[in-house]
């Protein structure tokens, strides 16, 4: 156990002092209140976890003091003994949790989330299988107590989804979704299939962090919007009211679509809720060289052959491919009540990697 450098640790503590001395005054303005706000809640857990560490770093240092001292009597001496195993194992706990709080964060993993869903291939049965994905997510949301609102859909011919758009609301979204990210394969007999073949088909999952103005700042002057009469089922109003919105951000081409609400200010909002997420993710993957040029390395072409996960329904059986997690468990995942334990597999490789990379693994 490597301990942490003293100056690193008073350094955090100096600045929680002082992020939270500037909040007190009450001065500055909202956008820089909002993010030392944001900074405050990020310095809490690890000051926290800081305390807790050098607390438990005192208490083995008296322990082994009572045991070196010659002056200690043998019945203390014996007690410190048996004491000493227990503050061991108290600053081991208290030594990795403030590990992995001192990893490199994610901005944006506190953040609600953008969930896109589209049907790859497999004609019917991707759409199909891209509905039964969009459920595992809504139903795994409702558990965590985040909501979850449709931007836009299409639905497919005989049920399901070729693409469906979501926000999913709520603290921390972005931190246990982000890894759904790629190309899901089934395999399944579907029920059109009268010989009990099983077929293979595929669906794309794509995960952005919602991003609020004060993370971009999208210039009025750089949108084309266009209004237009909703497009399918809707009621009276589709053919009544220009209700439909599309934005064109016009220095990156990227196009947002959205027709769910009645309201046009409703649709607009939405549309520019989406838009934001989609610029700040094309800027946070321009910062990482790590990530792909653009989004579509994020989900790959939807092709069976490229896949981060399997459902096999024959065998009621899930598999992660990249970390080699299989569970046989594929009811539960897909109702959402076990999504939990390959998300939580996924989470604690990737704080492997990145200890490993610091050096403190």
């Amino acid at each position: 156990m490597i301990p942490f450098p003293t100056e690193r640790l008073d350094a955090i503590l100096a600045r929680h002092d002082i992020v939270t001395a500037q909040l007190a005054s009450g001065e500055g303005e909202p956008d820089t209140v909002v993010q030392l706000s944001r900074e405050l809640s990020d310095l809490d857990p690890v000051v926290a976890a800081i305390r807790l560490y050098r607390s438990a770093l005192e208490n083995l240092a008296g322990v082994e003091a009572l045991i070196d001292e010659p002056g200690t009597d043998s019945d203390m001496r014996a007690l410190a003994a048996e004491e000493k195993p227990e503050a061991q194992a108290h600053l081991e706990a208290a030594h990795r949790e403030l590990q992995l709080l001192l990893l490199p964060k994610d901005a944006a993993d506190e953040k609600s989330a953008i969930l896109e869903v589209r049907a790859g291939t497999g004609g019917d049965e991707a759409a199909l299988f891209a509905g039964d994905l969009f459920r595992m997510y809504a139903k795994y949301a409702e558990s965590k107590g985040w909501r979850v609102e449709v931007i836009s859909e299409s639905e497919g011919t005989v049920g399901g989804f070729r693409e469906v758009v979501a926000e999913v609301k709520g603290r921390g979204v972005f931190a246990r979704l982000k890894f759904e990210s790629g190309a899901h394969r089934v395999q399944r007999v579907p029920n059109t299939e009268t010989q009990g073949r099983i077929h293979t088909s595929a669906a794309t999952v794509a995960v952005l962090p919602e991003a609020e103005e004060v993370d971009i700042h999208v210039n009025d002057a750089d949108l084309k919007i266009d209004t237009m009469r909703a497009q399918g089922a809707g009621g009276q109003h589709v053919n009544k009211t220009e209700s439909a919105i599309r934005i064109t951000h016009l220095p990156t081409g990227i196009v947002v679509f959205v027709q769910e609400e009645r309201s046009q200010h409703k649709n607009r909002a939405r549309a520019m809720a989406l838009l934001r997420a989609r610029l700040y993710e094309a800027e946070r993957t321009a910062k990482d060289s790590a990530r792909a040029a653009d989004r579509k390395a994020q989900v790959g072409s939807g092709d069976r052959s490229e896949r981060i996960r399997t459902y096999n329904f024959p065998q009621g059986r899930v598999t992660d491919h990249r970390i080699n997690l299989t569970l046989y468990k594929l009811e539960e995942v897909m109702a959402g009540t076990a999504l939990d334990e390959v998300v939580d597999a996924l989470i604690t490789e990737h704080q492997a990697e990145l200890l490993a990379a610091e050096g403190m693994a």
